[in-house]
């Protein structure tokens, strides 16, 4: 039994011999193998991730479709002008009259929200497309943003164009009393 005793102990000498590193080569570690240091760590944690502009995109698509469809305040601001025209309107005020105060007005107001909605998605929208040119050079911006971001602007022109239409007359105007 003494004698494996002897072999294993000779055995893990010369794994251990043959393990042995040389270091008299060269102290430089190429370059690839330095590990990162800690302003390189925090660089990389604070520079933008593009979180923030797809966002905005997104909000400034949806804000384009709210112009288009319309809005839970477009709906209230109808219906209080609805009422405020029904209330001011005298009884023998003309048919032309009653027919302007009680839906005309209450058409507008619904067409000057849409077209509130309109202008601030083409708002968002141009921003957005805008801001790689004020942040860091050399920074893409991601397909996918420009894309939605162009959605946005396309759907705020898009439903600019007809609450225009809309408040004006244009598009679905009035019935003529006579």
């Amino acid at each position: 039994m003494p004698t494996n005793a002897v072999d294993e102990t000779e055995a893990t000498k010369a794994t251990t011999d043959e393990g042995a590193v040389d270091t008299t080569e060269s102290d430089q570690v190429p370059q690839s193998e330095v590990p990162a240091t800690a302003e390189d760590a925090q660089t990389k944690n604070e520079s933008p991730s593009g979180v923030g502009q797809g966002a905005a995109a997104v909000v400034s698509a949806a804000l384009g479709v709210v112009s288009l469809t319309g809005s839970w305040i477009g709906t209230v601001a109808s219906a209080r002008q609805n009422l405020i025209g029904q209330l001011e309107t005298a009884q023998n005020a003309g048919v032309a009259q009653q027919i302007q105060a009680v839906y005309g007005d209450a058409w507008q107001t619904t067409a000057l929200w849409g077209g509130l909605f309109a202008l601030i998605a083409l708002v968002v929208g141009v921003v957005t497309l805008a801001r790689p040119a004020f942040g860091p050079p050399g920074r893409i911006q991601a397909p996918w943003i420009k894309s939605v971001a162009w959605a946005g602007v396309a759907l705020g022109v898009i439903g600019l164009f007809l609450a225009v239409l809309k408040y004006t007359g244009i598009l679905l105007g009035l019935p003529s009393a006579s």
